[in-house]
């Protein structure tokens, strides 16, 4: 492998605290997800999704450049659910991918190809249960 570039965050208070990325952009209070709190903080699994979207979308937008496929956009949602298990805790994940202007069948090979190269989807593999479901608008 060759590094392309190192991002990081300190975490001060876990689920309680703060987390501060290394040059001060991401600075933000975190907070337990509780149902009908009003509190202005986010949490880690809200912080996942925010990056498992992004990056999902940029490998499906690489796929489709690849492959010479033109659509009218994409934005893919991450359902990040943090769930009890026997033995502490496990995340689960539902990718919901919006490819506008291409068939079903495209925007499902774009995510299905996407699912491979995205670097979150290839740390996640065999260790989260991610699902991932397409729709397209305006099909071609």
């Amino acid at each position: 492998m060759k590094p392309m570039f190192t991002s990081s965050a300190t975490a001060v208070g876990g689920r309680d605290g703060r987390v501060v990325s290394e040059d001060g952009v991401l600075d933000v209070a975190l907070a337990m997800p509780v149902p009908g709190s009003k509190k202005s903080a986010t949490n880690p699994e809200q912080l996942f999704a925010a990056g498992y979207s992004a990056c999902f979308d940029s490998a499906l937008n690489l796929v489709a450049r690849k492959q010479g496929i033109k659509h009218d956009g994409s934005e893919v949602t991450a359902h990040v659910t943090l769930n009890e298990a026997a033995d502490g805790f496990a995340l689960s994940v539902e990718l919901d991918v919006l490819v506008r202007g291409v068939s079903e069948e495209q925007a499902a090979e774009l995510a299905k190809i996407a699912h491979t190269v995205c670097p979150y989807s290839r740390a996640t593999a065999g260790n989260i249960q991610v699902d991932v479901f397409t729709r397209t608008t305006d099909a071609a």
